[in-house]
Order: C-alpha cells, then sequence, then structure tokens
C-alpha cells in the first residue's frame, strides 16, 4: 500500500510542499531535490496522484463536464473530442447527464458542480442560465458553453440561423416550394435554444424566397426514431406532402428517409432531404448536410478552459465554430407534380 506523501518528504528531508511540487512537475524544485524525492518515493510504493498535486496548485486536474444526452451523436462526438483532449493533458473528466426537465438540474449546479472540486466547467447543450452560470464564476469557476450562446461565458456554437438558412435555400435553389421542417422541441417565438434559431433560420430563407404563407413545422425529438415518427405522420397523406425536408439534424434527417422508404417515396425523386451535423453515418445514407465538427469543438472548449483555469482567462465572446454544406444525393431538382400543371 502506498504510504502518504508526508513519508515521502520525511524520507526525502524536505517539506511536504516541496515533494508535492517534485511529484507533480509544477513549480520550480533543484534537480537534486527533485531525484531525492522521486528515489524516495520509489523505496516506499508511492504512487503520486492529482491530489497530492493540488496541495500545491491548487488544482485538482478534474474538470466537470455537463451534458443532456449520451445516446445521442452529435454529444457524444463532442464528448469523444473533450476526453481526447484532456487526457492528452493530464485532466480527469467527471459527467454529469442533465436530460432536459431534469428534476436534478438545481442539484447539479447547486451542489455537485459549486461544491465538488473541479478546475473547471464545459456545459454541452445545456444552456446555463445567467444565475446558473453567476454562480460558479463568483465561485472563481471558469466555464465554457457550447451551443447556442450564453450571456456572461464564453460560448462555442456555429451560426445556427446562417446554418439553417443555407440548408433552406439550398433546397430552394433546387426549385422546391413546399418545404417542410422539422426540428425540436421549442418553447415560442422568441426562442433562442439551438432548436429556436434552426426553425428561425428556416423563417427567414422561406420569407425571403416569397414563401412566408408556404411555411411548415413539426416538432420532433431529436433521434432516428423521432425522425421516423414524425416523418411518417409528414409524408403519409400524399396531398399535403412536402417535396422537401429540413431537419434541424441528421438524426432526424436519416428517420425521415427510413419513413420515406417504408411509404414508397422515393428520395430525392420524390423527396429531398437535408440535415445538419456531418453524422458519421451521414456518407453511408449519402445524405446532404451542413457538416460541423462536434470533435473538434469538445477539443477547442478544452483549449480554452484550460487557459482560463491557468490565469488566462479568454474573452466572453461567441466563437464561432466552422460549418459547410456538403452535397450528397438525398437533395435532388424538385419534380413537376403531374396534378400541378
Amino acid at each position: 500500500m502506498g504510504s502518504a506523501i508526508a513519508d515521502v518528504a520525511a524520507r526525502a528531508g524536505v517539506s511536504k510542499a516541496t515533494a508535492s511540487r517534485a511529484l507533480s512537475g509544477k513549480g520550480y524544485v533543484a534537480t537534486a531535490t527533485r531525484q531525492r524525492v522521486v528515489d524516495a518515493a520509489k523505496e516506499i510504493g508511492f504512487v503520486a496522484s492529482p491530489n497530492a498535486a493540488s496541495l500545491v496548485t491548487g488544482r485538482t486536474k478534474n474538470i466537470g463536464v455537463v451534458i443532456p444526452f449520451i445516446s445521442h451523436w452529435f454529444f457524444g462526438a463532442i464528448l469523444e473530442g473533450i476526453e481526447e483532449a484532456l487526457l492528452g493533458r493530464g485532466y480527469d473528466m467527471t459527467l454529469y447527464n442533465l436530460r432536459p426537465g431534469s428534476v436534478d438540474r438545481d442539484r447539479v449546479f447547486d451542489f455537485f458542480l459549486a461544491r465538488k472540486r473541479f478546475d473547471g466547467v464545459i456545459a454541452i447543450g445545456v444552456e446555463p442560465t445567467a444565475e446558473e452560470a453567476g454562480r460558479l464564476l463568483r465561485l472563481g469557476i471558469p466555464m465554457i458553453s457550447i451551443g447556442a450562446p450564453v450571456a456572461g461565458i464564453r460560448s462555442l456554437t456555429i451560426d445556427d440561423v446562417r446554418a439553417a438558412r443555407l440548408a433552406t435555400e439550398h433546397l430552394l435553389g433546387l426549385g422546391h416550394r413546399n418545404i417542410m421542417h422539422i426540428g425540436g422541441v421549442i418553447t415560442g417565438d422568441d426562442d433562442q435554444t439551438v432548436n429556436g434559431q434552426r426553425l428561425t433560420g428556416y423563417r427567414q430563407a422561406m420569407v425571403a424566397a416569397g414563401l412566408g404563407g408556404e411555411m411548415r413545422a413539426a416538432q420532433a425529438v431529436m433521434s432516428v426514431p423521432g425522425g421516423y415518427d414524425a416523418g411518417t405522420h409528414a409524408l403519409s397523406d400524399p396531398t399535403l406532402r412536402p417535396t422537401a425536408v429540413f431537419a434541424a439534424c441528421d438524426e432526424v434527417a436519416i428517420g425521415v428517409m427510413i419513413a420515406a422508404r417504408r411509404i414508397g417515396i422515393r428520395v430525392p425523386d420524390d423527396l429531398s432531404v437535408i440535415g445538419i451535423d456531418g453524422h458519421d453515418y451521414a456518407e453511408m445514407f449519402s445524405l446532404t448536410t451542413i457538416e460541423q465538427k462536434p470533435r473538434l469543438q469538445g477539443q477547442s472548449a478544452v483549449t480554452d478552459l484550460l487557459e482560463a483555469v491557468s490565469g488566462e482567462p479568454a474573452a466572453v465572446e461567441v466563437v464561432e465554430m466552422p460549418a459547410r454544406l456538403v452535397v450528397r444525393a438525398s437533395t435532388a431538382p424538385a419534380r413537376i407534380r403531374a396534378d400541378a400543371v
């Protein structure tokens, strides 16, 4: 069993603080002294831990991550980027799965994040309120948000309004006029969440094309089954069937494509479908999408956060991450329906 760092310090003839600096690599220690401490640790079987290092640095080498979904591809890809970047820098990660409407939300922000020892917090798609973010910032805990911008903290996000406009304009450019948007749950016209901003972008593009009166939108669970259910409902009636669907994420888009094929609707001959994300399966489904880089977002969040942890706080601003249109075979020019001639 490893001994306490006090035993290492005593054996090496140094203070506990010096022993901790020597073993953690943080702070100056003379080369000879460092070697003496390392030798003492080996002799008694001591293994340095983040807790030992924190005696000197005041850091825990642990980052708290709050996320609404683990099973959704987009969030999982961000986590992969965060985990890779943290491990490469010798940090641990503590994950809190905070689903929308969770009764544990107050407990996470009031107790776990505020009272447990974290060097920083990354919130992914949780969109903490100004009050929640303020609690952590008042405690001196650096925080980064990935997703919709959050007032008062650094936020990494794509321009969701512009991405949605780009997706809708791609369909308009192919001659489609009967375009339906299938997105996530929103709370009202002034909803500033990712779902709300993507609906706003769709509306802006339709209005700019003179099709404000033709807008149709439906809400869905942001998943393949959610897209399948919404797609089945939207496509079942031939008299109301759109010629194109802009889905707010690739998983919904894939679900819509599966529903269309089950009904006997050909993609893209009878129905064009576009999504947002750049899902790993987008190529397999030949899905046209607005591609973003969630793993890069996770890695960038870690870089920015650890700069703040080290005493170099980044500016409080919205950092726009890259997104681009990738055209594949799920979208095609609109066909003129026989009953419209």
